[in-house]
């Protein structure tokens, strides 16, 4: 009798050993405009309720600071930087404030795991939180501008300049606001940041900057909400140079850039912790 290996018998399932297959690799990421547009429509519907009482006391606290400095303003380019300065507290209060706020609670709680989980690139997460937030501002921005043109019989021929100044001032601010969030050790320290920077924005950005000490002036330029409120305010008089409105709007832009790039980096830094 022969003996026959039972790899070779046709009936046996060691007959024929198909190699070995490689592990699936994971599909690929997710491109940066859907996953942004992913995000923002997340953060968006999650944030709706939530913010919008906030978004109030905002509009209420930049409406009650026009009326308080009625009393000592009348009118000319203190008036245009009050308003102009007024309604770009709002898109600060939410950029800076809520927007550290949230980063730093998120980072406390872990949050960050459940993004990095997901194939979503790092700048979607950012930048889609960050316009989510930024979007609460229009609606608060626009009434505390009219008001205050209102309050001091400014011109709102030119109120659509705000259709760029929110955009631009609300990236540059945002993307402090989230760096801020994500890397503080603590929330508690997060939140102190966040209103430490609304409140340079409101005396550097509200108050003229004609009263202004020299040395308060060099630290109201290295404000970036600066910028947007200088565009703002220049649109007030009856002809406007329209260039220098666009050069305080491209500083906007450019330090949105770069304050977007810095939160992207400390996203990353605080998702691999």
């Amino acid at each position: 009798m022969s003996v026959v290996p039972a790899e070779v018998l046709p009936g046996s399932a060691l007959a024929v050993q198909e190699p070995v297959r490689e592990a699936a690799e994971l599909g690929p990421r997710a491109r940066l405009w859907p996953a942004l547009a992913a995000v923002y429509r997340a953060q968006l519907s999650r944030a709706r309720v939530a913010r919008i009482p906030l978004l109030f006391v905002a509009t209420f606290q930049s409406i009650g600071i026009m009326i308080l400095m009625r009393g000592v303003v009348d009118g000319g380019g203190e008036a245009e930087a009050v308003v102009a300065g007024s309604s770009v507290l709002v898109v600060a209060f939410v950029a800076l404030n809520l927007l550290a706020q949230y980063f730093g609670q998120l980072r406390a709680s872990g949050g960050l795991d459940h993004y990095a989980t997901l194939p979503v690139p790092p700048a979607a997460v950012v930048l889609g939180t960050a316009g989510a937030y930024a979007s609460f501002t229009v609606p608060g921005t626009v009434a505390t501008a009219v008001f205050g043109c209102v309050l001091f019989g400014l011109p709102l021929a030119h109120l659509w300049v705000l259709l760029a100044v929110i955009p631009l001032a609300g990236a540059a601010l945002a993307g402090l606001g989230a760096a801020f969030g994500l890397l503080a050790p603590r929330p508690e320290l997060a939140t102190l940041l966040g209103q430490l920077g609304m409140s340079a924005a409101l005396l550097l950005g509200v108050l003229p900057a004609d009263r202004m000490p020299e040395a308060v002036r060099f630290l109201r330029d290295l404000l970036p909400s600066t910028y947007g409120v200088e565009a703002f305010a220049r649109t007030f008089g009856p002809h406007p140079d329209w260039a220098v409105v666009l050069g305080d709007l491209a500083v906007c832009a450019g330090v949105g850039v770069v304050s977007l790039a810095v939160a992207t980096w400390a996203y990353r830094r605080a998702a691999v912790r």
